[in-house]
């Protein structure tokens, strides 16, 4: 048991690494080029969707790196978890999802706003997608909790 809560605390701190790796094996490039690969926009438009898409990228990065802390957390606990320690982490899963969801969608706005609907649309879709395929990833590497109770 203590093998599987070490492999989990390690692949929790790896994840940005295995984010990149991901990118890179499902579109053969950095997420930045899969995006620009999508959204094509030129002269100012393109200037300033950049603009915002890397101001995007380096809240969100934040927000990784609050939940590899989590993730950790999670495994550090994992052979401990009693009805308040779980009752903690699920409190704190739900309010980093509803952090993501409200920086995601301030973008959708800022985006849309300054360079139109289409391409604010196809960020969302596109990032939406990403998180979704890493949190299942993530998902299907550390074990339910209770899994491994007697």
């Amino acid at each position: 048991m203590m093998g599987m809560v070490a492999v989990l605390a390690i692949s929790a701190q790896a994840q940005t690494k295995e984010e990149v790796e991901f990118y890179q094996a499902i579109f053969g490039m950095e997420k930045k080029a899969v995006v620009a690969e999508w959204i094509t926009l030129e002269g100012e438009a393109a200037n300033i969707f950049w603009t915002l898409y890397d101001e995007y990228e380096s809240a969100r990065k934040l927000h990784g790196q609050k939940r590899l802390a989590l993730l950790n957390r999670y495994a550090l606990q994992y052979e401990s978890l009693d009805d308040a320690k779980t009752d903690q982490l699920m409190k704190d899963m739900i309010s980093l999802g509803k952090d993501y969801d409200k920086l995601i969608q301030k973008y959708y706005k800022s985006i849309r706003k300054s360079v139109g609907a289409k391409p604010a649309a196809q960020f969302y879709q596109l990032e939406v997608y990403f998180q979704s395929v890493i949190r299942l990833e993530i998902l299907e590497q550390i074990p339910f909790i209770g899994e491994f109770d007697d």
